[in-house]
């Protein structure tokens, strides 16, 4: 990373739209830290883009930032577009989310896959830092995002929650949603993430498994009873991991 700093530290802006909340805050590049507290606010219901982007403009104007935003979404995003939406409304395909967000907030956009963002997180700052092979993220939550790494290198929108387990998504049996919806033990849980996790071990030979989400915070009270072949640590970044990895994906894309 280019060594440019602000008021002596390297600055940047992300957003993480979510199916329930907007977060967004100012992120120390250099640390890999939000700056200050950020602000969260409910996202709109039915969660349209018009309606998200005036969220999303509301935030960044609030810090009074003009430079590259970074900003995540829950689907597959390939050059500012959005391919797939999940949890939020099905308009969201085919939609310029770049555009439509800069018609909005004074600078420019750089829009990533949610899991994406949270993998180039842990990978700058937080449990992959300095991993060289091949790398997995996957985030717990209501569904299973992913983000794949090879050798530091981020394999774009993968979605490894979708792949098939006993006949139907991965992500209906082993999501943190699953666990509180059938109200599971974490050792009944684990057992779900082991077969999930088996599945994907089966196509993919990995160095490390990085789990994120809300479950996270948790992680002693069911990684210990995994029974994978790879190594699995919890994320350190937790709930800031999308916010700081839009923010230096943005600001990286500005740098060329």
């Amino acid at each position: 990373m280019a060594p440019i700093t602000t008021l002596s530290r390297v600055q940047g802006f992300g957003v993480d739209i979510g199916g329930s909340g907007i977060k967004g805050c100012m992120v120390d590049l250099e640390k890999g830290e939000l700056i200050g507290e950020r602000i969260r606010i409910e996202t709109p219901q039915p969660s349209t883009p018009a309606a998200v982007y005036g969220v999303v403009a509301d935030i960044v104007n609030q810090f009074g930032w003009t430079g590259r935003t970074g900003v995540t979404f829950p689907g597959v995003m390939r050059r500012g577009i959005a391919y797939t939406a999940a949890n939020v409304d099905k308009s969201w395909i085919g939609t310029d989310v770049d555009a439509g967000l800069e018609r909005l907030i004074p600078g420019t956009v750089e829009t990533l896959n949610d899991a994406d963002a949270a993998g180039l997180a842990e990978m700058r700052y937080g449990a992959g830092r300095d991993q060289d092979g091949v790398v997995l993220l996957l985030t717990f939550g209501t569904g299973i995002g992913s983000a794949l790494f090879v050798d530091g290198h981020l394999v774009p929108n993968t979605e490894f929650g979708h792949i098939q387990v006993d006949g139907e998504d991965g992500e209906k049996a082993a999501s943190a949603a699953a666990r509180d919806r059938e109200d599971l033990s974490y050792p009944k849980w684990a057992q779900r993430v082991d077969r999930y996790l088996d599945v994907l071990e089966a196509g993919l030979w990995l160095d490390l498994i990085i789990v994120g989400g809300g479950v996270s915070k948790k992680a002693d009270k069911w990684v210990p009873l995994l029974s994978t072949r790879t190594p699995v640590v919890a994320a350190q970044l937790l709930n800031d991991a999308g916010m700081v990895g839009a923010a230096l994906a943005a600001h990286e894309r500005d740098q060329g």
